[in-house]
């Protein structure tokens, strides 16, 4: 059984190109804390960057988040460079991301408890 005080709910969320740019999609898939998939979506995204596509598939998954109300939430991606900049740990450089990830920032604040991790 899970203990509602520690239960989480889960994004797993990526995003790619063929070729840097190339044709990109999104994926995420959100579960609730007893690990039942509540929603998930596959996006074509036309011609991106991987790094683009990686925001788009967390803006997505952090939409779908918040209309579910899935707090607290931790949110699993394979992107290190997507995890550092939501967490503060790396500056956005980058022109093209900044407005990508102002709107990431934005759907995370939706959320009361947002946790992002780095996975393989």
């Amino acid at each position: 059984m899970t203990d509602p005080r520690t239960a989480s709910w889960t994004l797993r969320c990526d995003g790619g190109s063929r070729g840097n740019p190339g044709p990109g999609a999104l994926g995420f898939v959100l579960t609730d804390p007893a690990g039942r998939e509540v929603d998930a979506r596959g996006e074509a995204l036309g011609v991106v960057t991987n790094n683009v596509a990686e925001y788009r598939a967390l803006i997505a998954g952090l939409e779908s988040a918040s209309r579910h109300q899935a707090e607290p939430l931790t949110v699993c991606m394979d992107s290190e460079l997507v995890v550092r900049q939501m967490t503060g740990e790396y500056r956005v450089k980058h022109a093209g991301l900044k407005p990508l990830h102002a709107e990431a920032r934005r759907a995370a604040a939706k959320l009361a408890t947002v946790r992002f991790v780095a996975v393989r």
